[in-house]
């Protein structure tokens, strides 16, 4: 049963590409769902998992934890986020993230899209890794259409949403999220449509399977 990772830029199409490629092989596409299945576990709103997955810890934020485990007195002025100092909300929604990424994995036939599944599933076989990419401009255009603001802030917001996934990929996992030596096809939306890079990626899944069968 394939598996397909697909890492994306933003507004490269992720989730368009992905739902062409789950209906052509009977899949199910995991996105937000995967978000709404850690918080329900975690008893938590989908809202506070999706703001902490694909988002780097930032600096202050390590300080903080790191001055909340010093013994008491030595982290005098530093008021940790959270009552109990051992808990850490983001380290167990990272956690249980990757556990749903690999459970999923293990039911074969699924898309999933971002959340560093290509990485999570590294070492795994018979999984074919995908990585969209486009030109800035191109997704200027497609993000001011769909989010409906003006070109200054989805700029904005392409860099920071970008920034943010390479960042936690490379924190996380120590790899470069955008590096091609990372994936089994990169394709560039901006010259290519979904619906061809949806071709191509079945083709791919296609040969990796006969290979995997010889």
């Amino acid at each position: 049963m394939p598996i397909v990772t697909i890492s994306r830029q933003f507004g490269a199409g992720g989730s368009s590409v992905a739902g062409i490629v789950a209906a052509e092989l009977g899949a199910e596409v995991v996105d937000k769902k995967l978000i709404e299945e850690v918080a329900k576990r975690l008893s938590l709103q989908p809202s506070e998992v999706e703001a902490e997955t694909e988002r780097p810890r930032t600096l202050l934020e390590r300080l903080v934890r790191s001055f909340a485990a010093l013994e008491p007195g030595l982290g005098a002025g530093w008021a940790p986020p959270y009552p109990d100092p051992l808990f850490d909300p983001r380290k167990e929604i990272i956690h249980l993230t990757e556990q749903v990424i690999k459970e999923v994995a293990a039911s074969g036939n699924v898309v999933i899209v971002g959340r560093g599944a290509a990485f999570v599933l590294h070492d795994r076989p018979r999984v074919f890794r995908v990585f969209l990419r486009a030109p800035e401009q191109v997704r200027v255009k497609t993000l001011i259409q769909r989010l409906g603001v003006p070109e200054a802030a989805a700029r904005r917001k392409m860099h920071e949403t970008d920034s943010n996934r390479a960042a936690y990929i490379h924190q996380l996992y120590g790899h470069d999220w955008c590096d091609p030596d990372e994936y089994d096809l990169v394709v560039n939306t901006g010259r290519i449509s979904y619906q061809n890079a949806a071709q191509m990626i079945l083709s791919g899944v296609r040969e990796q399977a006969i290979s995997a069968a010889s």
